[in-house]
């Protein structure tokens, strides 16, 4: 499989990846990843970065740092 079926299943990556299709499109992007190394390689590759970013990405913001976050929107927003 290549071309148009490619770009479907590779626009539609992240939506898989996130459960966000139906059955029915899960299974069709699905199969056409079992089926054409290219797109599985690039499922593998997205699903594998999730998982990196998801273990990195586990320190607490500190409250201080939070708050000034807030202001500086806060006073940003005032400007608009």
């Amino acid at each position: 499989m290549a071309g148009r079926d490619c770009d479907d299943a590779l626009h539609e990556l992240y939506g898989y990846l996130d459960g966000e299709l139906t059955a029915e499109r899960r299974q069709i992007i699905q199969q056409h990843l079992d089926d054409c190394p290219p797109c599985g390689e690039s499922f593998e590759f997205e699903a594998e970065l999730r998982i990196v970013i998801a273990r990195k990405c586990t320190e607490r913001v500190p409250d201080a740092l939070k708050q000034r976050i807030a202001e500086a929107l806060d006073k940003e927003m005032g400007k608009a």
